[in-house]
């Protein structure tokens, strides 16, 4: 490491230890509140003000409350970790205002934790045996805190190591957990090829969606003639039920900061773009707030670290269109034009911005930067597959008992991440199937489960790992539905550029339509996979080639569902409301009328005290009758 390099990194870490010496005290109690975008819409902040009362009428001054990012389990928020020096942490679930006195009186005055409300059962006996222990120094302090709670004790934290541990407003925190150690290192390396030689070492794909090698993308980047380069990092994040890229954004900012300085040094770019959607406010805020305070403590902007080279990164929003996640569309959105992809090559890495060589990869690919370059290319390719260095995070939802952020090695079973991780399915139902990759990902059957998740397994399967939206089916869910529910979302983002994309997509909706509607023909599921196949074939970019995978997938799985919904007028999980009869059970009904009185419709009649009869050549099949009947007298067929 160079001198000058060196000393401002000693210099800044002197710095962060005074700072924090002086505004916390290691005889204090702290009261640790998420304030992620999940965290707040459970009422985080609700809990926080509550606590702060407390504070203020006990008069106690060795009592300081704070804020980190988002752990991930989200299910279980607001979560509260009360840290009383000598103590092992506790940690609290689903906190209101009525526990914040409980834990403040009992917990926090008296030294008497609430086992009844620790996060996860985590005061259990055998819980605490069972802690976690890392020895790994990148994920070390994650699993000191957060060893204990069982959602946690699978899964490895590489992408989100700070997320919950860390105030991602504080630059003294991240400095702490050892931030800009990576860049110190880089700056001080005479050839910046290194940087790329590690990435090619650790096996880094790119979590966007498509696994194309980081190192290489970069490598290419950084051997064109061209002077002037790019870097972006792609946070659009247009997946329904995909939180990922939010939640690192949110909780963890500085350290992508960090890695897209790092990227850029790696392949000589002056200039840097952060594109984020606009409903992402707080992300938005935390990533303006890390950039502000680099550029004043000399980590961003000119002569970073005293190295004499200068970089700086700006923040652009995007308007919310699915089609400006793929590369060449979300270039033009930064360049000003509207939203559509271009034919490739060339590359945006070879022409790219304003057609200078611009490499994009996504949150959670620049992510890793920071601990591949701290821990070595060698050991982050050891925790992934032989093709695929790392972990992954994935935004599980859908049936799922507990929902959130997971990161997992790459090579886990799905069914471990569901079963293991996840908790199983909600209501203990039967797991029909797991849809991953997002609007454009396929359904992989409860049969196929035990597949270790990888680009290359997930795409033989007829899905893709995009990235990183994990939606668990359970037998309460109709394929051909959802099959409709999503290649109508990729119709209705269809930039519209191409005519395979723009036509074969709401030629399959049309049909999905006729077919969950009773009016399908056997002859449809031939002509869906037509259409599908040549959609794949012809699009102009990806997102278009892969919007026919839940349709292709969920005729090779669940065929027998649509011969269902074709032949037998019948749709088996009642979702399709156009094959459901709603009829009135002799034996149950009592006669209340409340059914009547709520039909739209006005199609049930019959006396008080008498059994109602539904019309069936005018009911609406809208489901109030089933909904507001309080004795199961109408049955949903």
């Amino acid at each position: 490491m160079s001198h000058k390099v060196s000393d401002f990194l000693t210099a800044l870490q002197e710095k962060t230890k005074r700072t924090l010496a002086t505004s916390v005290d290691d005889q204090m109690i702290f009261i640790q509140i998420g304030s992620a975008t999940c965290e707040n819409a459970a009422g985080s902040m609700d809990v926080l003000e509550e606590f702060q009362k407390h504070i203020a009428s006990s008069g106690r001054n060795d009592i300081a409350i704070r804020t980190t990012g988002c752990t991930g389990r989200c299910s279980k928020e607001p979560i509260v970790s009360i840290m009383v020096p000598g103590e092992a942490t506790v940690k609290y679930e689903l906190v209101n205002k009525d526990l914040v006195h409980n834990i403040f009186t009992s917990h926090i005055q008296n030294n008497v934790p609430l086992p009844d409300h620790a996060l996860d059962n985590s005061l259990d006996e055998e819980a605490i045996k069972n802690k976690l222990v890392e020895t790994d120094e990148v994920s070390k302090n994650f699993a000191e805190l957060y060893g204990d709670v069982p959602f946690f004790k699978l899964q490895k934290r590489i992408a989100m190591r700070n997320s919950g541990i860390i105030n991602p407003e504080s630059l003294e925190e991240y400095v702490r957990a050892g931030g800009f150690k990576a860049l110190a290192t880089c700056l001080s390396k005479e050839e910046p090829n290194w940087i790329i030689e590690e990435l090619l070492k650790a096996k880094l794909r790119g979590r966007g969606g498509a696994g194309f090698p980081t190192g290489k993308k970069w490598q290419m980047a950084a051997a064109q003639p061209e002077k002037t380069r790019y870097i972006i990092c792609n946070g659009d994040e247009g997946d329904p039920g995909a939180f990922m890229d939010r939640g690192m954004l949110e909780s963890d900012p500085f350290n992508i900061v960090e890695g897209m300085i790092i990227s850029a040094y790696a392949i000589g770019a002056q200039k840097g773009f952060y594109y984020i959607r606009a409903e992402y406010p707080l992300a938005i805020k935390r990533i303006q707030n890390a950039l502000d305070i680099c550029r004043a403590n000399g980590l961003l902007g000119e002569n970073i670290m005293d190295s004499g080279w200068s970089f700086d990164l700006e923040i652009r929003l995007g308007a919310g269109a699915f089609v400006c996640g793929e590369e060449t569309a979300l270039i033009r959105s930064i360049e000003g034009k509207r939203g559509q992809p271009k034919l490739r090559p060339p590359y945006p890495a070879v022409k790219g911005l304003w057609g200078k060589p611009t490499i994009i990869n996504n949150v959670e690919t620049f992510a890793n930067i920071t601990a591949i370059i701290n821990f070595g290319g060698d050991w982050f390719a050891g925790v992934g597959t032989e093709t695929t260095g790392g972990t992954k995070v994935f935004a599980l939802a859908g049936k799922v008992k507990h929902t959130g952020l997971v990161e997992v090695p790459l090579g886990t079973p799905i069914k471990k991440v569901v079963f293991d991780i996840g908790g199983g399915v909600l209501g203990d139902r039967k797991l029909k199937a797991v849809q991953t990759g997002g609007p454009a990902g396929g359904f992989i059957p409860s049969s196929q489960t035990d597949m270790e998740i990888d680009f290359d397994p997930l795409a033989k399967a007829g899905s893709i790992m995009g990235s990183g939206g994990m939606i668990v089916l359970s037998d309460e869910d109709c394929m051909v539905d959802l099959a409709k529910f999503y290649l109508s979302f990729t119709a209705d983002e269809s930039c519209g550029k191409c005519t395979p994309c723009r036509e074969g997509t709401i030629r399959m909706l049309e049909i999905l339509n006729k077919i969950t509607e009773g009016k399908g023909e056997m002859s449809d599921i031939d002509n869906l996979e037509r259409l599908a196949r040549l959609c794949q074939q012809a699009s102009l970019c990806a997102l278009g080639r892969a919007a026919p995978n839940p349709v292709l997938s969920s005729i090779k799985h669940f065929i027998i569902e649509y011969s269902e919904h074709i032949n037998h007028k019948k749709c088996r999980a009642k979702k399709c409301s156009a094959l459901i009869t709603f009829e009135v059970n002799k034996q149950k009904c009592i006669g209340c009328m409340v059914c009547s009185r709520h039909c739209p419709a006005d199609c049930i009649s019959g006396a008080r005290k008498e059994v109602q009869v539904i019309d069936q050549t005018r009911c609406v099949k809208c489901g109030q009758c089933f909904d507001v009947c309080r004795f199961d007298a109408v049955d949903k067929n």
